[in-house]
Order: structure tokens, then C-alpha cells, then sequence
């Protein structure tokens, strides 16, 4: 549930400068911030008006969907009850065709060509909406903007018309998933199903090396898959028919070696990809690594660690992701501190673990994440779903602002951006 929004520009311009469809930038999909040094930023003269429904204190351009979904999904799966200002915020980001921009700033202009539709907030403005209840309309209208931006490969990318990736893929099947859909249904023009899409980016049993197998790559960088533990954690809940929130597993189910089947069939793909996921944190010392661009040293990588366990939940596998959820319990304070998206991810991480989310290493984490946006209505119960469309016809906003987006963009192509990409959800301070 990490959110990767750092190297945003960097993916644009790697369209930009390859060459892909122009008319994808009309109404490109993407959370991406800018890279532009020189280009003037709405943001750089003045404070970010933070809307009073949103969570979170810090700029939403690039993760407002997004950190709003995580949170109101975080607080449902504890039985509190979102401000009902907050559940209108987010339903009133929704474009009449259904797609979702990051951040829309007036939600009352209805948005155009200079839109930025973002399928990653999307997808997971889809599960929210679905979980919450009371609107299913505004939910088959996105998946139906979900469907009709689905790539020839089966898959999806952030922006529609550019190359599929594994993260993008992963959350829009999850999304499919948890809005009754049946993702080896939903087809492309090609005949590419969005199961077949995702496992496009598996690097299989015959891995070289054996450690790698059962991965998933973010995409493929020279011609190869190379193993991307955040795509992986996605595909695995994707694979596994699982969205955002994972009920905790009856039983333990031991990962291994042997968890890398040859099969085909997406719920060994799953498995195959929690057993990596699985010696990935034994290797890390129940934690994952990373190296941070700028820097030829890893460093621990908190929230795909999150991520990893939430995976591994899916799975089953309750001891695989123990040690990785005591060493989150004592280290991840200060990288969730103030964000409703880290902060709604370990609640998620809590309630797939069965483990108490209110003293989570000596934070209530449920407190922490109602206290960044608005109160709650009252803790209890959470409302069945219902039929009722609160979005229905409502013309929202446009991201005008997102023009100067492409400014400068050209410049900023350049190696590494599959390894920037594989962390676009990993900023959850924003």
C-alpha cells in the first residue's frame, strides 16, 4: 500500500522521449509529481490549501485519492465510522466518465482534456467506495473507465497508451476483485485477460538465481524481469483474488522453497510470489532492503515491508510474516507519523495479522490516523453496502494546474526508472 510518487516524471518522460501515443498525454493517468526544476510549481509560492474532508496535512497533488482511500478503508476495517464530509471528498473527486485525477482541486469544474486520470487511485478510490457502501454506480462507472483503459497486453499502466507495469496491474485487479468483477472476464481488444497481463511480469521457478523465482518484475528493463519486491507484494495479493484488506488466515500455512509451482493458474502465482516475498525478509533480517536513488547503500525499506506483510497474510503464511511485523512494531513510528496512508497501511498490515492495531509497538494507530483528518462519526459497526449513488451524474474537477506538469518533462528520462517506479507507493508522507 506504499505509495510511489517520487519518481513520477521520470515514467512521463520516459513516454515522452520513447515516443508514445500523443494522445495519451490528454488525459494521462499518473500520481506523478513534476520534474522540472525550472518550471514554475502551484505549490512553490504558496501553502497547499489542504480541503477540509481530506486526511493528511501535506500537499495532495500527487496522493490525495490515494491516502483518502487507504485511510477511510484503514478506519472501516476497525469498525469507525469516516466523517461523512471525508467519504464526500472522495466520491466527489470522481470525473463523469468515472476515472479518478490524483488530487482534483475543484472538484465543481468539470474535467477536460487537460485532466490527469490516474488508474493507480483509481483502482483504490474503487475499493474504497465498494467497501464503504452506498455507492455503486460511482463504482461501475470506474470500473468501466478501469475497463476501457486496459492495454492490448491485458495489463494497465499509469498513464493509458504507455507500457503495462506490474504495480499498476496488481491494484486494478485487485480493484476488479473487490467490486465483484471477474478479472479473467475482463478482456482486452487483443483477447489479453488482466490475469494473463499480470503474470506477464512473473519471472517463474526457472529464475536464475533459484532465489529469485516466484518474483514479479515492475517491468521488463533490457528484455529482462528482474525480481521487484513491491510489485511483488502487489501481484501476490492481485494473483491471490485479494484487495487492500486481508482477513487474517484461520491457520498458518508454512512458506518454502516448494511454494514456487510451475502453474500457470494465478493462485500459484500468488503463493509463488509470497514464498519470495518470504526469504526476501529472512535475508533482510525480517525486514526489506533497499538502495535509495542517490545512494549505493541500502537502507531498510519500511513500507514494502508493510506491503510484504499484508502479502504474506493472503497467503496464509502467519510466520513468514511475523518477524517483519515486530520489527515494524519498533521501527516504523516515524516513517508513518502524520500520514494518513502509512498510517492506514499498518492499520491494514494489523487487521490481516489479527493483531491489534491500537497498540501497535506502543502506538494506537487508530488514533493517530482518525487524528489526521476529520473525526470520525462515531466508532462502531460499519454500514452494509448499499445501492445508493451519491456521485451519479455529478460533474467534478479539473486539474488545470497539471499543465505546467509537462514542462521540462523531456529532460528527465534516464536510466534507473523501473527501479524509481517500483517505489511509487512508498512515499506515504505524503
Amino acid at each position: 500500500m506504499n505509495i510511489r510518487r517520487s519518481a513520477a516524471a521520470l515514467a512521463a518522460s520516459a513516454v515522452l522521449c520513447a515516443g508514445a501515443a500523443p494522445a495519451a498525454f490528454a488525459a494521462p493517468s499518473t500520481p506523478f509529481a513534476p520534474f522540472a526544476p525550472s518550471a514554475p510549481s502551484p505549490a512553490a509560492s504558496a501553502p497547499p490549501v489542504i480541503p477540509s474532508g481530506l486526511y493528511g496535512k501535506n500537499d495532495p497533488t500527487y496522493d490525495g485519492v490515494w491516502r483518502q482511500s487507504v485511510a477511510l478503508l484503514a478506519q472501516h476495517t476497525v469498525g469507525v465510522k469516516p466523517a461523512k464530509e471525508a467519504v464526500a471528498w472522495l466520491a466527489g473527486q470522481q470525473c463523469v466518465n468515472g476515472g479518478f485525477a490524483s488530487f482534483r482541486a475543484d472538484a465543481a469544474a468539470a474535467c477536460d482534456a487537460t485532466t490527469m486520470y490516474d488508474t493507480n487511485a483509481t483502482a483504490m478510490a474503487v475499493q474504497a467506495l465498494k467497501t464503504l457502501g452506498g455507492q455503486d454506480a460511482a463504482v461501475k462507472k470506474s470500473v468501466d473507465w478501469l475497463k476501457s483503459v486496459q492495454n492490448e497486453d491485458g495489463g494497465w499502466a499509469f498513464v493509458p497508451g504507455s507500457p503495462s507495469d506490474a504495480n499498476s496491474t496488481a491494484v486494478v485487479v485487485s480493484a476488479l476483485t473487490v467490486a465483484g468483477e471477474k478479472p479473467a472476464e475482463v478482456k482486452s481488444k487483443a483477447g489479453k485477460s488482466a490475469y494473463e497481463g499480470l503474470l506477464a511480469f512473473r519471472l517463474g521457478c526457472a529464475a536464475q538465481p533459484p532465489s529469485d523465482g516466484g518474483a514479479f518484475a515492475y517491468q521488463p528493463a533490457d528484455g529482462k524481469l528482474l525480481p521487484n519486491a513491491d510489485a511483488t507484494a502487489a501481484a501476490t495479493l492481485a494473483a491471490l483474488g485479494k484487495g487492500a484488506v486481508v482477513a487474517p488466515a484461520a491457520k498458518d500455512t508454512p512458506a518454502g522453497p516448494s511454494a514456487c509451482a510451475a502453474s500457470a493458474e494465478p493462485d500459484a502465482a500468488g503463493l509463488a510470489g509470497a514464498g519470495y516475498l518470504a526469504e526476501a525478509l529472512k535475508k533482510g533480517g525480517d525486514h526489506l532492503m533497499a538502495v535509495t536513488p542517490g545512494s549505493d547503500q541500502p537502507t531498510a525499506d519500511t513500507g514494502n515491508t508493510v506491503d510484504a506483510v499484508i502479502a504474506l497474510a493472503a497467503a496464509g503464511h502467519k510466520q513468514s510474516a511475523a518477524g517483519a511485523l515486530e520489527w515494524l512494531k519498533g521501527n516504523s513510528s516515524e516513517w508513518a507519523k502524520g500520514s494518513p496512508a502509512a498510517l492506514g497501511t499498518l492499520v491494514l498490515a494489523a487487521h490481516a495479522t489479527g493483531t491489534d492495531p491500537k497498540a501497535f509497538g506502543g502506538t494506537d494507530l487508530v488514533s493517530a490516523l482518525n487524528a489526521t483528518g476529520p473525526a470520525p462519526q462515531a466508532a462502531g459497526t460499519p454500514e452494509p453496502s448499499g445501492t445508493k449513488d451519491d456521485n451519479d451524474g455529478k460533474k467534478t474537477d479539473s486539474d488545470d494546474q497539471n499543465i505546467w506538469w509537462m514542462i521540462g518533462a523531456g529532460a528527465a528520462a534516464g536510466a534507473g526508472i523501473g527501479i524509481l517506479l517500483s517505489g511509487r507507493r512508498k512515499k506515504n508522507q505524503l
